[in-house]
């Protein structure tokens, strides 16, 4: 069966590179869907999906937007309109791959477009602006980006080998069998496919887990991943510096992940104070929208991590207990006023939980910094953490302290132990 990549270009600008494209495509025996995101300039090739149509499907004519034409009215437009189509083509099966190229403007009209796509849908960007910050061109999604080298004006033999190869990418992409369906078949095969069941009574498969982690916590995070696997549980890990707790978060909002083991919470401690973890507003928010089974650990939130030049320690946090984690990330432990300000945040954002879930508390230490002997050692803003989180955490939320530092295996293992109780519960 032929499978389709859809190409996102303005085809005024982009029109010869957008043919060629089709025409690798095709060569490897693949179909191209040719998505027109022009505006004002006449096309240079054929669309399969014109500006027109993307404009209709996004709400408004193409003739209202040429009417007083600007970037900031019709980007708005011809995103959602090409979400709309694209999300169309998916579900019919007549899209199974998607390629976008252009500059700043094209790369940041693509990548939007891509941002609403479903994970594990190959999402390629071919940009100008790919060699710098790409973060907010990929946000949270797995968009893979592609440095043209050269700017998009026309094809030469050097352009044209860059957009070959991307071609072949985007195409060879959508040859790739779906694991998911596969994984899952092997989680069932391993467990019998069944949680909580009864005498004749079907009862759901065992749902994927979420589970945040950081390099303070990696032991820990390794054990547990082979406890859950133990039970016949998948396990995604995702590195909580930011971007790693929203993409989990969207996950459980797609509905991919069913239960959470939420072990480290540093995002909210950069989020308070303006750190490179910060895990943005709606972090630690949606398992309990969700009510999805959770079990919580501060894991990491005792200290911040900044971006500073290397070795050199910022003037306001010289009076802190502190490590590098590395040369440029610099790591402050937080005192004791100062944490008690992350602990009220995380009750905060812990009000929209209503139940299914445990809070562990690790008394001898939330990460490996912070446990006796290690460089982060605070008992006394230990002790006001925990106190604040006690008083703070919503009575629907069971809190259980554990005479054990956070990488404990007796910790972990209880941990694992409670998420599974609420799964199977």
């Amino acid at each position: 069966m032929s499978r389709t990549v859809v190409v996102l270009a303005t085809l005024d600008t982009k029109g010869e590179e957008a043919g060629y494209l089709r025409d690798r495509i095709e060569a490897l025996g693949g179909t191209a869907t040719i998505v027109d995101l022009g505006i004002i300039g006449e096309a240079a090739i054929e669309a399969d999906v014109d500006r027109a149509a993307v404009a209709d499907a996004g709400g408004v004519t193409l003739a209202e937007l040429r009417h007083k034409p600007s970037r900031e009215t019709a980007n708005p437009v011809m995103v959602s309109g090409a979400i709309a189509i694209l999300h169309d083509l998916i579900e019919i099966g007549e899209a199974h791959a998607v390629i976008g190229i252009g500059g700043t403007q094209g790369t940041s009209t693509c990548s939007q477009i891509m941002q609403a796509l479903p994970y594990g849908f190959p999402k390629l960007m071919v940009s100008t602006a790919a060699s710098g910050d790409t973060a907010p061109f990929v946000g949270i999604k797995d968009i893979t980006m592609m440095f043209s080298v050269s700017d998009l004006m026309g094809l030469n033999s050097f352009t044209a080998r860059i957009l070959a190869n991307a071609a072949a990418a985007a195409y060879g992409m959508t040859l790739v069998q779906d694991p998911a369906s596969e994984a899952a078949a092997q989680r069932g095969a391993a467990s019998g496919a069944r949680v909580g069941t009864g005498d004749g009574v079907d009862a759901a498969p065992k749902p994927l887990i979420g589970m945040t982690n950081l390099g303070v916590l990696t032991a820990g995070a390794t054990r547990a991943v082979e406890l859950f696997r133990e039970a016949g549980y998948e396990v995604v890990v995702f590195h909580a510096v930011g971007s790693g707790g929203r993409a989990m978060e969207q996950l459980m909002k797609e509905g991919e992940i069913g239960a959470v083991f939420d072990y480290a919470l540093g995002e909210i401690a950069d989020e308070v104070f303006g750190g490179l973890r910060a895990g943005g507003t709606e972090r630690l928010t949606v398992a309990g929208k969700l009510g999805l089974p959770q079990v919580i650990c501060p894991g990491g939130a005792e200290h911040l991590g900044l971006f500073v030049e290397p070795e050199v320690v910022p003037a306001e946090y010289r009076d802190h207990e502190h490590v590098f984690h590395s040369p440029v990330v610099f790591v402050p432990r937080l005192k004791a006023d100062e944490i008690v300000r992350v602990a009220e945040e995380i009750c905060r954002r812990l009000q929209y939980t209503k139940g299914r879930a445990v809070f562990l508390l690790p008394l001898r230490g939330v990460g490996r910094y912070s446990v006796a002997g290690g460089p982060l050692h605070d008992p006394e803003s230990d002790a006001a953490f925990f106190s604040a989180l006690e008083d703070g955490l919503p009575e629907a939320i069971d809190l259980i302290e554990v005479d054990a530092d956070a990488e404990d295996p007796a910790f972990v293992g209880e941990a694992v132990r409670r998420l599974i109780d609420l799964i199977e519960r």
